[in-house]
This record gives structure tokens, sequence and C-alpha cells, in this order.
């Protein structure tokens, strides 16, 4: 199934996400819980010393179906989304690790054009694909491991009280693009489905302002519960957000938290970067619950 396919994103309501209501863990999270006493688990990246270390796998028919994209795009994305982990910590990624689960029936124009995917986006972003493994396999499946070199990491928590919160771009787009896929429709070849935007240019700015920060890449209600759950605090909404935007995963932008002071400057930096924010809510001391349906399972 894949991660975004859930009756939720279809849904027009617009609610606001906060509630006494307790929900039920989903196995995702209930899994990583089983480890949450290992103090290197709970950001998008591991943070030893100065170095962070962050994986993520992007297989077919889960993340991908391969008649959405060219084996250059599905190479491309995979690279993306984990450099995104990268960035939304403050690190600068410097190495990568590859492991590629590949069809028999490949052809050797078939690799060659994967292989160029990695590499070029690789270059992109500085970065020195280091080693990995391949296997063979009935379907394509990547999994990339990110090292990054990470000074200053900003980190899920931090968040206090009256914090302003906003996100990055424009979210809601990379779930409707997903339906038209699922329909059977063609989607714009720079659908930010196929190929995420990266805000790094803004992040690196802007870091030393922020309280905390994650990548938007489950959905931006889900993100948001996330800091609820390491900063014990809810969120009071300026304007409700429409389920379609808030429950839309895959879009790959940056929600974070900032002490209002610092907005002037944050907003400075957004308009030299040309990076839209939208100021959405405000951290308070109240109950949040995440009404949008589990991705994963």
């Amino acid at each position: 199934m894949l991660p975004m396919f859930s009756a939720s994103i279809r849904s027009r309501d617009k609610i606001r996400p906060s509630s006494d209501i307790i929900l039920p863990m989903n196995k995702e999270d209930y899994f990583i819980n089983c480890f949450s006493k290992n103090r290197f688990i709970g950001d998008d990246a591991a943070v030893l010393g100065n170095v962070c270390i962050s994986a993520d796998a992007f297989f077919e028919n889960v993340h991908f179906m391969r008649k959405w994209m060219s084996l250059y795009q599905i190479a491309r994305k995979a690279m993306l989304v984990n450099i995104s982990d990268a960035i939304v910590m403050n690190g600068i990624p410097k190495y990568a690790l590859l492991t590629v689960a590949i069809p028999k029936y490949y052809t050797r124009k078939d690799l060659k054009e994967l292989a160029r995917g990695f590499e070029e986006t690789a270059e992109e972003y500085g970065i020195q694909i280091i080693g990995g493994d391949t296997i063979a396999n009935v379907k394509l499946d990547i999994s990339v491991t990110i090292v990054a070199e990470c000074v200053s990491p900003v980190l899920r928590s931090g968040m206090k009280a009256g914090d302003l919160l906003a996100y990055t771009g424009k979210l809601g787009n990379s779930s409707r693009d997903l339906m038209r896929l699922l329909r059977g429709h063609r989607i714009n070849r720079n659908s930010r489905f196929i190929t995420p935007v990266l805000r790094k240019d803004f992040f690196y700015k802007a870091a030393p302002n922020l309280r905390c920060a994650m990548d938007i890449s489950d959905g931006l209600f889900h993100e948001l519960e996330k800091l609820h759950r390491v900063n014990r605090l809810g969120f009071e909404f300026f304007t409700p957000i429409p389920k379609r935007v808030g429950c839309s995963g895959e879009e790959f932008e940056i929600v974070f938290a900032f002490d209002p002071k610092n907005e002037r400057k944050i907003r400075n930096i957004a308009k030299l970067t040309r990076t839209p924010i939208t100021v959405f809510a405000k951290a308070v001391r109240k109950p949040y619950v995440n009404l949008c349906k589990a991705n994963h399972f």
C-alpha cells in the first residue's frame, strides 16, 4: 500500500487538530517506541558528536510504482528524501551508502540510468557515494544512509509555550498528484511528488533562530503529533487547515518553531532565499490529536 493512500486525503473537511481524545498509537509509532530508551532515536537523524546519520527506505509498490517514474527519477527521489533529513537537522551531507535490491530482468542500460540518478543528485549536494550493497529481487527496493557534518544540530525538541510555528512552501499538491496517479492519470514531470524541492538555502540561514524543526514526510498533522509528544505542547491554530493540506505526505517541506521575537529575521531570510513560509499556529499548553489516518500501517 502506498504511504499516503487513505480516505482522509480525499476529505475536504477542515479541522482544528486538538482534542482531549486519546487515539491508539499506530504500529509504526509503537515499534519505534519499543526503542524509546535509546537516546539516539527521536529526531530526523542520529547525532554522534559532530556527525548526523540518517537512513530511509524507498520501495517499489510502497513509495512508488515503476510506471509512474523513470529509473533516473526514482534514484533521484530516493536520494533527495534522505538528504532532506540531513538538511532539517542543520547538517551538511557528506557521504552516502546505498543498498539497492534490483530485479534480475534489468538491463545494463537500466542500471546505468539508475546509477546516473544517484550520482548526479549526490554531486549536486556535494555528497560522495562510498559504498553499500546490491542484491537480486523481484522489484526495485532502495535504502540510503546519509552521513552529514552536524556541528549545531536542530532537533525536534526545544519548543516552548508561546513559540510560533510555520512551514515552508505550499502543502497539499503532493497528495493531489498521488491521487491522480492512482486513478491512472498523468502528472506534471516537475511535480513535487516526483522531485521534492529541498529548502537548504533558507534552512541553513534560519537555523540559528529556530527552536526546533523537522521535514514534512508523513504530513503536517503527523509531524505536529511528533512535536507534541517530545515537547508536551499543543497548538493554537490561527485558521483552520484543510485535511487535504494537513494530511498530505511526501511534501518534504519543513515545519519549524521559533521565538516570536525572531519572526522578522525569519521572514527576511525567507524573502532573501525566495522561500514561501506560512506562520500557522502558536505552541500552547493543551492536548493535541492528529486525526489523519496513519500513512504506513
